[in-house]
């Protein structure tokens, strides 16, 4: 693994391609190890996150870095196999985000219990926050995952006043950043 962050010396046969690809192929064969439904749930779940994380258009080392212990948490998988999680998501978010974002929402609520969704709209919101501020452009994003998600009102209402000394618009008011 240290290897494949850059950081340990590599043996001299092989070239840094063929270690990460030979990391990347193991994590892979481990997440296929898995069952195909728990599979399905980190997808969406770290998809969802990832939604949050790119709300504001800027997806921070801070964001990704809490996104893959959220993961590793909720999904009970190797910190190895939440960054690989993490990253695919990202990058799906990235390629394709505009137009999977309601679509994988929805799968991902058809799929999941009401207390994996409130987590999911709790992780969203926690991520968001990584910055210390909460944008309007990332509220409105959260309050639509939730809504797509079919999280009760009051549900959302109760995650959002955990959150209010983050929201932006709050701060602002109260003549602090925003």
């Amino acid at each position: 693994m240290l290897r494949f962050l850059g950081l340990g010396s590599r043996p001299a046969s092989s070239t840094p391609a063929e270690s990460e690809t030979a990391t990347v192929r193991r994590i892979v064969a481990e997440l296929q190890q898995l069952d195909p439904e728990r599979r399905r749930f980190l997808a969406g779940f770290a998809y969802v996150v990832s939604r949050a994380a790119h709300a504001d258009l800027t997806v921070t080392a801070d964001e990704t870095q809490l996104m893959e212990q959220i993961v590793a948490q909720i999904g009970e998988v190797p910190e190895a196999q939440a960054v690989l999680v993490v990253e695919i998501a990202k990058n799906q978010g990235d390629m394709y985000g505009g137009t999977e974002d309601y679509l994988v929402t929805r799968e991902f609520a058809a799929h999941s219990s009401p207390e994996q969704r409130r987590a999911a709209v709790e992780a969203c919101y926690a991520v968001a926050a990584a910055d210390g501020a909460i944008t309007s452009d990332e509220t409105a994003e959260l309050g639509q995952i939730a809504n797509e998600l079919d999280l009760p009102r009051e549900e959302l209402n109760e995650i959002r006043r955990s959150y209010a000394d983050k929201l932006a618009a709050i701060q602002l008011m109260r003549g602090g950043r925003g």
